[in-house]
This record gives structure tokens, C-alpha cells and sequence, in this order.
């Protein structure tokens, strides 16, 4: 009788703890992606709401730290270097802390993004960067926290931050102009070495045109600065798969040689691998 007693609270537990009831949460959370020119913008915060209350100088006290948002960090990530005011933030994901008055917020973008909240300790030295925007009234209440990308151009954004009837907006500039530039520059300068070679192994990869895979491999080979042992392995199993066994061998003889004079143990194994199978050691 005790043991079935136990077995019955033991079972009474595990469901207890396997049925946990969803419901909706107080603040809900919201993920946004847009791209600035060339750069893609990640925003992922919570938003609480007003629910009769006074947020600016009530629930959101003026002139203190304010975790911009709810729960966890509102935080945002960006694929390139963008700039801030006078300050340019690396690309990586940041922290959105603010500091709001009745005027003007002070907006921070903070390194460490593991928060819930404001961090229980304050590090000024994580303060990647700072600017302080006009806060601008609205004639209408907004009942639920929103965060907006605003005015957005070719090299530049507002992220827009709207509660109760205050709207700020931080300025985000990229520089489109130079990766613009530099995208021109590589693609008017034709493939490098890196694309020939990526070329001739999906081509000998997919059994497709051996010959161009041939005549690919040779380009890189070519456009190459350091002879890399690599480009003359997929040499040498192009010409093998081409039939052509003695220009296999001399690329695989070659690529030997250049991966015992880089130390790389894979490689030389490989092609003495190779070489054996095609008689040539």
C-alpha cells in the first residue's frame, strides 16, 4: 500500500511540474529588423503599459537610469560600425539605457547586454556611447511603450522612442558611401583568386564542367600570392577527375611539398595518400 501511495505522489509531482499554464505576459516583448543602407539593425525590447498610470516623472522617474523598456535589456545589434553623435559604436550588440528629463534624455549604449534591468553595479567604463535628443510633447497619450526606426536614408535613421505623450529621437548614421565604394571596387575589379577557387571546386564537387573547373583552378593558382598547398590539392583531384592522372600527380606532388614547408600534417597525409593510390610513391 505504501509503495503505490508513492508512486502516486511521485506522479502527482512530475505533472505539477511539467503543467505550467501559459498566459500573456504584462509586457510584451518585440524583435525588429531593418536595414539602413547597407547595414542591418536588430532591436529586441519588452513593452510595458500605461495602464492608468503617470509614466514621465511617476512610474519613470526624471533625471535616473531607466532600463528603456521592461524585463531584460532592451538591446539592439548592428552588422557595422555606425556612429552615435561624435562616436562611433563597433558592430555588435548594445544595451539601450536612458537617463529622461522633462526636456532633453541622455541616451546610453551599454557593452554588457546580460542585464535584467539597470545593472546592479553601474560601469561608466562599459558606456560604449552617449548623446542626449530633444524629448518632444504629443497631443495624444500612447498607452504601450514603442520603439520606431524614423526618417530612415540611405546613411542614416531615428531610433524613436514614444510613452505616455513624450517622443525622443536618436540619430543613427552609417556609412553606406564607403561600403558602396568598396563593394564597386571589388565587383568592377573582377573575381579574385578566392572566387576562381570556390568556382572550380563546386564545379568538381557537382561533377560539372571539369573543363572550366580546369581552367578556374588555374586562374586562382595564378592570381595567388603564396602558392597555398590547398589550391593545388583541388588541382590535382580536378585533373584526376578529368582522367589526366600526370598533372594530378605533379599538383599533388607540388601541394605536398608547399604543406611540408607549412607544417600542415592534414595536407601532407592527403596528398601522400593520393600519390600512392595514383602509383606515383
Amino acid at each position: 500500500m505504501k509503495k503505490i501511495l508513492l508512486l502516486a505522489a511521485i506522479v502527482a509531482m512530475s505533472f505539477t511540474a511539467n503543467a505550467q499554464l501559459e498566459a500573456p505576459q504584462p509586457s510584451t516583448s518585440q524583435k525588429i529588423e531593418q536595414t539602413i543602407g547597407l547595414t542591418d539593425v536588430t532591436l529586441e525590447y519588452s513593452r510595458p503599459s500605461m495602464k492608468g498610470r503617470t509614466i514621465m516623472g511617476g512610474l519613470v522617474p526624471y533625471d535616473k537610469v531607466w532600463r528603456t523598456g521592461a524585463n531584460a535589456n532592451t538591446k539592439i545589434t548592428f552588422s557595422d560600425p555606425v556612429m552615435i553623435g561624435d562616436t562611433e559604436l563597433k558592430a555588435g550588440s548594445y544595451a539601450i539605457y536612458t537617463k529622461p528629463g522633462k526636456d532633453t534624455w541622455e541616451v546610453m549604449f551599454y557593452t554588457d547586454t546580460n542585464n535584467w534591468g539597470t545593472p546592479q553595479k553601474w560601469d561608466e567604463s562599459k558606456v560604449a556611447a552617449k548623446t542626449t535628443v530633444k524629448a518632444y510633447p504629443m497631443e495624444m497619450d500612447v498607452e504601450t511603450f514603442t520603439m520606431t526606426f524614423d526618417d530612415i536614408t540611405n546613411d542614416s535613421a531615428n531610433l524613436g522612442m514614444i510613452w505616455e505623450n513624450t517622443y525622443v529621437g536618436v540619430p543613427i548614421k552609417v556609412n553606406t558611401d564607403t561600403q558602396m565604394t568598396a563593394n564597386i571596387e571589388r565587383v568592377m575589379g573582377g573575381p579574385t583568386a578566392n572566387d576562381y577557387y570556390q568556382a572550380a571546386v563546386y564545379y568538381k564537387d557537382t561533377n560539372k564542367d571539369l573543363a572550366k573547373a580546369k581552367e578556374w583552378i588555374n586562374k586562382a593558382i595564378e592570381m595567388s600570392d603564396n602558392d597555398p598547398f590547398w589550391y593545388y590539392r583541388q588541382k590535382s583531384l580536378i585533373y584526376a577527375q578529368a582522367g589526366d592522372k600526370k598533372e594530378a600527380i605533379k599538383a599533388a606532388q607540388k601541394s605536398l611539398e608547399l604543406a611540408k614547408k607549412a607544417g600542415n600534417d592534414d595536407y601532407i597525409a592527403l596528398n601522400q595518400k593520393s600519390l600512392k593510390e595514383w602509383g606515383a610513391m
